[in-house]
């Protein structure tokens, strides 16, 4: 079972380098900031994969819930700049 979630958490790493495409080349700021989010989004789920890979889901857990607040946070908080700007790049 190990083999199938390390298999998961690599297929997952390929996934957040095609967000990380975006993340840098997005043709807007707000593609980027869709990209970063993503990033974040797949970095939960990897967090949680280590944790049952590691025997310790409760405590991955936690982890990935704090993490996936302070990614939610930090897009709102850079969302609502670039809106009050008025960036239309």
């Amino acid at each position: 079972m190990e083999k199938f979630f390390l298999i998961i958490a690599i297929g997952m790493c390929i996934l957040i380098l095609f967000c990380l495409y975006r993340a840098v080349m997005g043709p807007t700021v707000f593609d980027r900031l869709i990209g970063s989010g993503f990033i974040g989004t797949k970095a939960t789920l990897l967090i949680v994969l280590i944790g049952y890979v590691y025997g310790r889901v409760d405590m991955f857990v936690d982890l990935a819930i704090g993490y996936s607040i302070l990614n939610f946070i930090g897009t709102i908080v850079i969302a609502k700049y670039f809106i009050k700007k008025g960036h239309k790049e």
